[in-house]
């Protein structure tokens, strides 16, 4: 591709900022999350109690809950610096930012859901695992929200929309030169091909398809990764990087920050 790549590759990190590189023998649960593996496996045993009792996963997931969902979201860290804001839109179940917040507890993570019962889900379940994130209802393409999650630095999105739709909603959620990560299926790069001018008219530069987790996946994550233009004004001109979230970040196993 002609274009310059959006994003170079940052080593994956355990909750101490070490670098993580496959080690022969140790599981992936420990590869990708560390210390903070035990956080992992009670929101897998919520998702499959509470989650699927309140019609947010499917019970057919378990035998794939771990590689499908949680390694496949996690494995996003990847791609994101040391304290970077992160949107996860549409968020659900928790996915991908969850996965993200247990295994990167430098990060500021939102968790923007539009529906009130996923919210109440995701409030109690952030306050029992001790999770710093801050949960929001809103939709991305709401002026309110606009104003209140401006200028971050990665939006997250799984299995929400199309790339056309998703570059309309997230972009103007970004500072410029933010990415915009799309968790996609098989098909990203046709997707992809398929919405690059779409992407473009709305401020999207240098879209291209990474693969993350193949360390540890046996099916690697497909991420389109899409660049919000360097020359797209910001929403908060001058403001400074606590502006960015929709509220300040706190340490973990304190309640989490509830917006609606």
């Amino acid at each position: 591709m002609d274009e310059e790549s959006p994003v170079g590759r940052f080593p994956a990190e355990n909750d101490a900022g070490e670098a993580v590189r496959g080690v022969e023998g140790m599981s992936p649960e420990r590869m990708i999350f560390g210390d903070r593996a035990p956080l992992a496996s009670e929101f897998a045993e919520r998702l499959l109690t509470d989650g699927v009792q309140r019609g947010l996963i499917g019970p057919r997931e378990g035998d794939r809950l771990w590689e499908r969902h949680i390694y496949n979201s996690a494995v996003l860290r990847e791609l994101l610096p040391r304290e970077a804001t992160v949107v996860d839109v549409g968020s659900g179940a928790g996915l991908p930012g969850i996965p993200l917040a247990i295994a990167r507890p430098d990060l500021t993570v939102t968790l923007l859901e539009p529906m009130a019962r996923r919210v109440a889900w995701l409030e109690e379940l952030s306050d029992d695992l001790g999770l710093s994130v801050t949960v929001v209802r809103g939709r991305a393409e709401e002026k309110p929200i606009r104003a209140r999650l401006h200028d971050q630095d990665f939006v997250v999105a799984r299995a929400v929309s199309s790339l056309e739709r998703l570059a309309e909603w997230c972009l103007p959620l970004l500072r410029p030169g933010g990415l915009l990560l799309a968790q996609k299926g098989a098909s990203a790069s046709e997707e992809l091909e398929r919405d690059r001018a779409a992407i473009a008219r709305r401020g999207g530069v240098s879209a291209e398809v990474r693969h993350c987790g193949a360390d540890v996946l046996e099916t690697p994550a497909n991420v389109v990764v899409v660049r919000r233009s360097d020359a797209a004004p910001s929403r908060s001109a001058g403001s400074g990087r606590r502006a960015r979230g929709a509220g300040t970040r706190r340490p973990d196993k304190r309640p989490n920050r509830k917006e609606r």
